[in-house]
């Protein structure tokens, strides 16, 4: 993966951590105990989901969990509209996730009160009774934007003590958004020429210097990349001769100019004269 220097750190470290507790336990010597659940912390499209996916397959193999699969949710797919229903809902959610990692994306939605009801504390007492009836082998990650996670996490005394473990993502710097580019433009046998990675460089280092807590990263990489894919087919569909090269180049004509790709990213970029 790309980037995340000090996600890595810390995976490494609790990786250390886990296998010395092991060993400890054949040796017959007590252990502290080790929380899992962890607060992913950070923007969004900076691999929050894909480290999680990771995680399971780590704990898998280092025998703290059994499957090592991951479920993903959000309010949306915790919370029920009618009395009862929620905690129905995050029962099945958990049954399906013992024996891996339940991923719960922007999961301080659960403490905004939408309609007048409460709901979503429904969903977090129930989420925290099976959480401690199934500490074994069941590990939570909840994830999103900082600050409101962190209002989240010490709105509940149960959810304070569970969670103590965080890991926080950074944005991803412009040349680390140019490697995603390019990551992506080997995946599907597309080549930049010199120039265009001149003007994505352009492009990405603009990005960064007007990035906030709501910037997409890799998302809008992801978005970039298909527009100019698009770009190449409305420039070469008219060509006479079309050889495996010139399907495969993506060209400085391709590349959005970085304005344009701005606005898009951010939405809220003023058209000139406004």
């Amino acid at each position: 993966m790309v980037g995340l220097a000090n996600i890595k750190q810390d995976i490494a470290e609790l990786i250390n951590l886990l296998e010395i507790q092991k060993k400890r336990s054949n040796q017959g010597l007590k252990n502290i105990e080790v929380t899992l659940h962890t607060v992913f912390l950070g923007p969004p499209g900076t691999g929050k989901t894909s480290v999680a996916r990771l995680l399971s397959r780590i704990y898998k193999h280092l025998g703290f969990l059994s499957k090592g699969q991951l479920c993903e949710t959000d309010r949306e797919g915790m919370v029920a509209g009618y009395v009862g229903q929620t905690a129905t809902k995050v029962d099945k959610l958990v049954d399906e996730s013992i024996g891996g990692v339940l991923f719960i994306d922007e999961a301080y939605a659960l403490a905004n009160n939408f309609s007048g009801n409460d709901y979503g504390s429904e969903a977090i007492n129930t989420l925290l009774k099976r959480m401690e009836d199934n500490r074994d082998d069941l590990v939570v990650v909840v994830a999103g934007y900082t600050d409101p996670m962190k209002v989240f996490i010490e709105s509940n005394p149960g959810l304070r003590s569970r969670f103590n473990r965080s890991f926080h993502f950074e944005h991803f710097t412009p040349a680390e958004l140019l490697t995603i580019f390019e990551g992506m433009c080997s995946k599907s046998d597309f080549s930049v020429t010199a120039d265009a990675k001149e003007k994505l460089n352009d492009t990405f280092e603009l990005l960064y210097a007007k990035k906030d807590e709501g910037f997409g990263n890799a998302r809008v990489v992801r978005n970039l990349f298909e527009k100019c894919v698009q770009n190449q087919a409305n420039r070469i569909i008219k060509l006479t001769e079309i050889n495996q090269q010139v399907l495969k180049e993506l060209t400085e004509a391709d590349i959005p100019e970085p304005k344009d790709t701005e606005e898009q990213a951010f939405f809220s970029v003023s058209k000139e004269g406004e």
